[in-house]
């Protein structure tokens, strides 16, 4: 249990947040949300005790572990893989260290026989002898095989040292979890996993995510920064989420009666809570729905942008043709090849692939830019395309501002014109006037979307379209792609994005695809799918 008791934090003079009072208690999951800047991160820095509050101070019940992901994946490159996850229980593996020392010792005595015999002891009690092989079976849940176990951190790639380092702060049981980002880097079967560990988690987990489907799916209570306090919500991150809308709605009818508005609330949390007690995420630690209050429930002062598709024109009867297609990379690699599929009216597709690069050059490939080893993607002449990359870096290499970026890509270029679709996304005042080379990814990406919105397209291909994008900007996009009258093809690692958007998968494989017209979650859960998977991937 974590009690935060009058917290405040101060930069330069500025409150970020004062005045939070707190408490989170074992068996539940609190989900840390609000806009950029809003102090999410340094929260936690405050919980673990890495940043000192401004006043206030945090407690943890007598003789309680806190655990925290390391974003610092160089910092333990000189140890073994299994040896980085029993150090995530740093009492644990200093006993381990004591004993090797006194085995190692040649003129062992009796005095150090009594040393030993207490360590011997802890270490039975911290139930030491099943550490190594419950270290094992995380990091096999987690995709790192065994044959990685024993290898040095080092020789690891970036997304593998992502899930060891998840695996060390999950390791031991810790009575408090705090998880800055841990969905980052992680392919959806590993989120679905982390979620079904947490889910039953039956101590403290405190996470900062832009993962919504994650967050519903762990998350008992919400905790939101916003008008520089902190405050706790009872239910998921949707929850929140529907309540802060309907509330801002509420908001701008003055002349509702407060009886009406509280009629309309009770309504809808009686409707939400029939759709969580029906639905697969609902997990039996989840005590959401006897704790819901209307009184809770209050409008956000967060922005959303204005992400609107509109198609100039209705597709024809041929959207996209592929055949046969293969790319392998100038090193030998062969990323995929045998892909052949078509694209239908109202197909809204989810490209996946355990290797992003495969995903990527497909996009690239049927936008053009790239050249396949062999095979053809053609479209149909009534098809008009907006392209949304993996790496947008080549369009930002300019000092141009916002106005006039913008301009290179539009037939209309006045200024008011131009004007409007970068307020959209958000820019306004002094923002319009920032040169491009100094942007931020998420400003990178919202202008990216304000140019596709440019050329009104039938048809969007999207390649992590979540990627920098703040949770506000996430849910506007995904609203707009869930009413868009056009086709789509997207790959992402937002698991709601794509469970709300798409009506069919296609997984791309190095040996052809699994093509299903199927509900996402349906997709990834079916036994006889995960087979073939494996195989085709084997």
């Amino acid at each position: 249990m974590i009690t935060v008791t009058d917290l405040a934090i101060q930069f330069n003079k500025k409150p970020l947040f004062e005045d939070v009072n707190l408490k989170f208690t074992p068996g539940n999951c609190y989900g840390v949300i609000g806009a950029n800047g809003a102090g999410k991160s340094t929260f936690l820095k405050i919980l673990s005790g890495e940043l000192d509050s401004t006043k206030g101070h945090v407690e943890m019940a007598p003789g309680e572990r806190l655990s925290v992901l390391v974003q610092n994946h160089f910092a333990f490159d000189e140890y073994t893989v299994l040896d980085t996850v029993l150090i995530g229980h740093k009492k644990l593996w200093e006993i381990m260290q004591k004993k090797n020392e006194l085995y190692a010792k040649p003129d062992f005595n009796d005095e150090d026989g009594v040393v030993l015999a207490k360590l011997e002891e802890e270490f039975a009690e911290m139930d030491g002898w099943n550490a190594e092989s419950d270290a094992a079976t995380l990091l096999s849940g987690l995709g790192i095989k065994e044959d990685l176990h024993g290898q040095m951190m080092k020789d690891l790639s970036g997304k593998q040292k992502v899930k060891v380092l998840l695996a060390q702060a999950l390791f031991g049981n810790p009575d408090n979890l705090l998880l800055d980002e841990p969905t980052n880097d992680l392919d959806l079967d590993t989120v679905l996993w982390l979620e079904d560990y947490l889910a039953n988690f039956p101590n403290t987990v405190i996470v900062v995510s832009h993962d919504r489907h994650f967050l519903d799916n762990v998350c008992t209570d919400i905790v939101d920064i916003d008008y520089n306090k902190i405050r706790m919500f009872s239910g998921n991150y949707t929850f929140w989420y529907e309540s802060s809308q309907l509330a801002l709605r509420q908001q701008a009818a003055q002349n509702k009666k407060a009886e009406e508005k509280r009629k309309e609330l009770m309504e809808f949390i009686s409707r939400f809570s029939a759709n969580v007690a029906k639905s697969k995420q609902t997990t039996s630690r989840k005590k959401m729905l006897e704790k819901l209050n209307i009184e809770e429930i209050t409008p956000s002062t967060r922005r959303y942008p204005g992400i609107i598709f509109t198609p100039e024109r209705p597709a024809g009867d041929k959207v996209l043709e592929v055949k046969n297609l293969e790319y392998v990379m100038e090193d030998g690699t062969k990323l995929f090849s045998d892909i052949s599929f078509s694209v239908e009216k109202n197909d809204k597709i989810a490209l996946l692939s355990h290797d992003v690069r495969a995903t990527t050059a497909l996009f690239k490939i049927m936008a053009g830019e790239l050249e396949p080893t062999s095979g053809t993607a053609s479209w149909g002449t009534t098809i008009t395309k907006a392209y949304l990359p993996l790496d947008n870096t080549e369009f930002f290499k300019t000092k141009l501002d916002l106005t006039n970026w913008l301009a290179q890509f539009s037939p209309n270029t006045e200024d008011f014109f131009l004007r409007q679709y970068l307020g959209k996304m958000l820019f306004s005042g002094e923002d319009i006037k920032k040169t491009c080379d100094v942007l931020s990814g998420g400003e990178k990406m919202r202008c990216m979307i304000a140019k596709m919105m440019l050329s009104n397209p039938n048809v969007v291909m999207l390649d992590h379209p979540t990627n920098h994008l703040d949770m506000e900007s996430i849910q506007a996009f995904n609203n707009n792609m869930k009413a868009y009258p056009g086709n789509i093809l997207m790959t992402s690692h937002d698991h709601e994005f794509i469970r709300s958007v798409c009506n069919r998968v296609i997984e791309i494989t190095p040996n052809g695809t699994i093509d299903k017209y199927m509900d996402f979650e349906e997709y990834m859960q079916d036994e006889a799918i995960k087979a073939k998977r494996e195989s085709m991937y084997a």
